[in-house]
Order: structure tokens, then C-alpha cells, then sequence
């Protein structure tokens, strides 16, 4: 497979997963406790956690250069 054909499957892939993650973390965050405490440590951490899923896939996608 070449790196062309990687990388566009990866877009694809990417962005579909943001999709994803996105709508779920706005569902989910509809029960999060409304205090700002609980909202800053949650979407905080939905932040921060979405590019753990994503590095395999980056990384995939560099492979053989």
C-alpha cells in the first residue's frame, strides 16, 4: 500500500473518529454536575484524551516513508 493510499485512509479515519468522539462527549457532558469544577475537569480531560486513540493511526500512516 502505498503512503498516498495510508494517508487518505487515515483522513477518512480521523475525521470520522472526531466525529464520533465529539458527539459522545457532548452526550456524555449533559450529565456532568454542573459546577464549574466538574465540567472544567471533565471537558478538560476529554481534551486532552482524544489523541491517545489517534497516535497508532498517525503512526500507521507514517510508516514506511
Amino acid at each position: 500500500m502505498t503512503a498516498r493510499v495510508r494517508k487518505l485512509i487515515g483522513l477518512f479515519g480521523i475525521v470520522g473518529f472526531l466525529l464520533f468522539y465529539v458527539w459522545a462527549v457532548a452526550s456524555i457532558g449533559a450529565f456532568v454536575a454542573d459546577h464549574w469544577a466538574a465540567q472544567l475537569a471533565y471537558y478538560g480531560l476529554a481534551g486532552i484524551l482524544w489523541g491517545v486513540p489517534i497516535l497508532p493511526l498517525i503512526t500507521w500512516m507514517n510508516r514506511g516513508r
